[in-house]
């Protein structure tokens, strides 16, 4: 079983591999735009950022880096920042077919869009804001890639390439949204308590306690939910793409985002509030640290893929009939042009004689 596993597995990868340089091969004026992109990434990594007094580097990708990696507990709900290039390097690999039917051509005009995202970047390194920076940076990748390969690749690869917003780390301009998003959790968790569970709990804001003081939480900006809404939202965006080609459908599925990130963390909150109330804060305590094996705060994410997922199928666009490929379309013309000669034959045998 495991060499099937290993041989099955080197199969994909040598497809894959094949595949992308078939597909680099198609690609023209590579060396063109690769050129201009490492131009690009050189003065934004020399010139990127001016706000260099907690981030001690001019370096604008240093700075996502810092302001996005895992670790970091001043802004760490910004993680997702790292992921969307994934995202978006898999988007334009499922989207290569259409992308390669591109009539590829040099567009000076996208040296305009080029010229949008300097000027973008200026302002935000005048008033030192490296995130209006990063939307000049990203806006300025997007312009090569029209420079080098014209306006029908920048049609079909507008999708893929705004997911990349997602790297603009919010920060503490989140405050506004986390704040409404615990109000909300907390109010849910109230009624719910007092009129579905029974459970006697006491909200001041975003903090619940037990009229004993058996338990008290107070629901951080952390555990607002922002992280689980950024994720899910995400995800609603590519998983309705691909699943639908109405963007009404689209539409639906990205604004169910907002509702499932919501129920996610307040199935979460209650689960604590559950435990509390059997065994005292330490039980809260230990589920809302994850207890057991880290499923309690991976429910959010869980209901929020199943909600989607559910949603999806429900709104899926019918399968469309495959069309016909050139070999058997000729030799649907052959198999008709054959039953004709044959028609044709039996009637001639079939005709009597003259005189």
């Amino acid at each position: 079983m495991p060499t099937n596993t290993t041989t099955a597995t080197n199969g994909i990868l040598e497809e894959f591999r094949l595949e992308f340089i078939d597909c680099w091969r198609k690609m023209p004026n590579k060396a063109f735009f690769l050129a201009l992109l490492a131009a690009w990434f050189a003065l934004f990594h020399l010139f990127g950022n001016s706000n260099t007094g907690v981030i001690k580097s001019h370096s604008l990708l240093d700075w996502i880096y810092m302001v996005c990696k895992p670790n970091n507990t001043a802004e760490r709900d910004d993680t997702q920042g790292l992921l969307a290039p994934v995202v978006v390097l898999g988007l334009f690999w499922w989207k290569r077919k259409e992308l390669l039917a591109t009539n590829f051509q040099t567009w000076i005009p996208g040296i305009l869009i080029i010229a949008f995202g300097l000027m973008v970047h200026v302002v935000g390194f005048r008033v030192q804001q490296p995130r209006i920076s990063i939307v000049g940076f990203l806006t300025g990748i997007y312009g090569l890639t029209g420079l080098a390969w014209g306006p029908g690749w920048l049609r079909r690869s507008f999708f893929p390439f705004c997911l990349l917003i997602f790297c603009v780390p919010l920060g503490n301009l989140s405050q506004p949204i986390t704040f409404r998003l615990r109000l909300l959790v907390c109010q849910i968790v109230e009624m719910v308590s007092h009129y579905i569970l029974q459970i006697d709990i006491i909200r001041y804001g975003t903090s619940i306690k037990d009229p004993t003081d058996h338990y008290q939480y107070e629901v951080a900006p952390a555990c607002s939910g922002i992280r689980s809404l950024m994720t899910t939202i995400g995800l609603a965006i590519v998983y309705g793409t691909v699943v639908c080609r109405k963007w009404w459908k689209r539409g639906v599925i990205f604004l169910s985002a907002f509702p499932l990130a919501v129920l996610g963390n307040t199935l979460r909150m209650l689960l604590i509030l559950i435990a509390a109330e059997i065994g005292g804060q330490e039980w809260g305590n230990k589920i809302h640290e994850g207890y057991p094996l880290g499923i309690p705060s991976l429910l959010p994410y869980f209901l929020a893929f199943i909600g989607l997922l559910f949603l999806g199928r429900w709104l899926q666009d019918e399968p469309e009939p495959a069309a016909f490929s050139a070999s058997e379309r000729a030799a649907e013309t052959a198999r008709s042009v054959a039953a004709t000669e044959e028609v044709r034959a039996n009637n001639v045998l079939e005709r009597p004689a003259a005189g």
